[in-house]
């Protein structure tokens, strides 16, 4: 067992934001990429384009994290690549409803689709590592909130908690095959998903973050291809926070003139 894993990765969600930034970007740094989207088939078609742009083979896959059957694309990519060395759990959804009015239907879908899938990808792209013999990556994209509560954010905030406890508990399980598990936990990051083009990160004033912005999707891309890679040899089981030290300023939030932070 060497640990030089195979320059063969998965990206899931990479339709778009960060899953696409990440995609290419180890397409640039020699990786075969296979991408995973959910429903927007002409973002991942681009996402192709762009991996092949930089040298790198890409295999497309739709998958829907809600569905039992979800981990079956990851052996269809796998098998696609011929191995597989890096995971990227990258796909998930938001949830914005106060904990009162959150229905028991939307809560099981957000745990579904950001712990339940991310789960059953993480355990068999595992099991295609270890058959491998050569170590391999696995990064599972949290959030901030996996560390931090979120007023109206109860299901996703307990969901990227989970999902960051079972990061910890596979680096330990894993280790001994020589596949390092750790996840990325961004914060605000110009997306579709948040609703900010990509090219507005720099532009967007947030007095709030010590940085005074928000993030860019290749800010995170970077540190996920820095966990894919052999510089990362050592680093298992940790969480890394993205987040221009937003996570920092909890201790002001006595300073606030009025309790807007109530409601979101």
């Amino acid at each position: 067992m060497t640990g030089a894993h195979p320059r063969l990765a998965i990206v899931t969600g990479a339709d778009s934001g960060m899953g696409k930034a990440t995609a290419e970007l180890l397409a640039t740094e020699g990786f075969d990429v296979a991408i995973t989207f959910h429903t927007d088939q002409a973002g991942a078609e681009d996402t192709r384009a762009g991996i092949e742009h930089r040298g790198g083979r890409c295999f497309v896959a739709q998958q829907d994290l809600e569905s039992p059957d979800t981990a079956d694309v990851i052996d269809d990519l796998a098998d696609r690549l011929g191995g597989l060395g890096v995971l990227v759990n990258n796909a998930g959804t938001g949830q914005s409803e106060m904990a009162l009015d959150l229905s028991y239907e939307r809560w099981r879908q957000v745990l579904s689709t950001d712990l339940d899938g991310p789960f059953l990808c993480a355990q068999r792209a595992a099991r295609h590592m270890i058959e491998g013999g050569q170590g391999g990556r696995i990064i599972n994209v949290t959030s901030v909130h996996e560390h931090l509560p979120r007023v109206d954010s109860a299901a996703y905030c307990a969901a990227k908690a989970g999902l960051g406890m079972l990061t910890k508990v596979l680096s330990l399980e894993l280790a001994e095959h020589a596949i390092t598990v750790n996840a990325v936990a961004p914060g605000e990051i110009s997306t579709p998903m948040t609703g900010e083009p990509e090219e507005d990160a720099y532009k967007i004033d947030r007095p709030g973050n010590p940085l005074g912005r928000p993030g860019h999707v290749n800010e995170v891309a970077s540190m996920i291809a820095f966990l894919a890679s052999p510089r990362s040899s050592y680093v298992t089981g940790t969480s890394i926070i993205v987040d221009g030290g937003l996570s920092n300023m909890a201790a002001h939030g006595h300073d606030m003139a009025d309790p807007s932070w109530r409601r979101v």
